[in-house]
């Protein structure tokens, strides 16, 4: 992949607590041209998103019995930031939180297991990369 010498690469939040699920996202998203962050919790992955600003988030959806990913929507929004948060989560979970979502501010949902080639092609989408 050409980025040229002046472009900047798009960084990604991963925030799962399953470090298998971050490694298979990371690796696509890096082979892809993609910068990737990541957080183990939401907690963290709230911090970190505050503090790096990322350009998109990918959070699992059901993590210590916390929303992560609405957690991280909700700080987001409330700083004021268009940063697009989308949910990774099984389908039961997907269904559960389904409701309102739009109204926290996430932009999409991943089903598990996620399909590395579907998020990255969204992703570039969503973020305008070539």
């Amino acid at each position: 992949m050409n980025i040229g010498l002046g472009a900047k690469r798009k960084l990604v939040l991963l925030v799962d607590a399953d470090p298998h699920a971050r490694a298979v996202l990371r690796n696509a998203l890096e082979a892809a041209g993609f910068s990737v962050g990541e957080a183990a919790t939401g907690r963290e992955g709230e911090r970190t998103a505050v503090r790096v600003k990322p350009d998109a988030i990918l959070a699992d959806l059901m993590m210590e019995t916390v929303d992560a990913g609405g957690v991280i929507a909700d700080k987001l929004k409330e700083l004021g930031s268009q940063i697009p948060v989308y949910i990774v989560s099984t389908a039961i979970d997907a269904l559960v939180g389904a409701v309102g979502l739009h109204e926290l501010g996430i932009s999409g949902v991943f089903l598990k297991p996620v399909d590395p080639t579907v998020v990255v092609q969204t992703l570039k989408t969503r973020l305008s990369v070539t």
